[in-house]
């Protein structure tokens, strides 16, 4: 896990994350992030060498809370497996399209920022400029794939969804689903690519043919 010390870092990070969930990362500058977290520019390079370096460090820490919330969502607590899974998608539905689909939100707030799925925000934008970002993403949403697919393996044990189900293949296909859902709902500004990705979510889970 990443080590949380020291706090002045972290603050940093916290500043700059907010930011970028909002602008992207080439759209926040470095005096941004500085003027935000309140701290001169060679506090900034004692902990980072490069706003690069500083966008790799936020995505690994951002990957490592995500995984870890994933992992606190999908521990068996008496509910079937399926269940569970579909909690996480209801949790994406509401967090997302919260705030992005709706154009009057604040998004300056932190309140609605720290939701923001930095993969969907940042995948497209930091792949083909940081190979140490790209990888950070990869690793991350593999470990995500990882945790749907040990989720669904409780599912085919529980019979809560068909038993020949192949558990890696189709949290692979289910995580690809909700991110063209959530890049969807930023261009039409509404919710009905996830009303449209649960429904789907819900056919391939009952799907005999999966």
């Amino acid at each position: 896990m990443l080590n949380e010390a020291p706090t002045a870092k972290n603050h940093i990070l916290d500043c700059g994350e907010r930011l970028i969930a909002t602008k992207g990362f080439v759209g926040v500058g470095l005096a941004e992030i500085l003027a935000v977290a309140g701290v001169p520019k060679g506090s900034f390079y004692h902990y980072f060498s490069s706003k690069e370096r500083f966008g790799e460090a936020l995505l690994v820490r951002y990957m490592e809370r995500y995984v870890q919330g994933l992992e606190a969502m999908f521990r068996p607590d008496g509910t079937a497996g399926r269940a569970r899974l579909m909690r996480y998608w209801q949790h994406w539905n509401s967090t997302q399209c919260a705030t992005s689909c709706d154009p009057t939100t604040d998004t300056h707030s932190p309140a609605t920022t720290s939701t923001k799925c930095l993969v969907v925000k940042l995948s497209a934008e930091v792949a083909d400029i940081s190979e140490a970002m790209r990888l950070t993403l990869r690793d991350g949403t593999d470990q995500i794939v990882q945790r749907i697919a040990a989720c669904l393996q409780d599912a085919v044990a529980d019979g809560s969804v068909p038993p020949h189900l192949d558990a890696h293949a189709t949290a692979l296909t289910l995580y690809q689903l909700w991110l063209g859902a959530s890049l969807l709902s930023k261009l039409r500004r509404d919710n009905s690519p996830f009303e449209h990705a649960l429904q789907a979510t819900e056919q391939i889970l009952d799907s005999t043919l999966v």
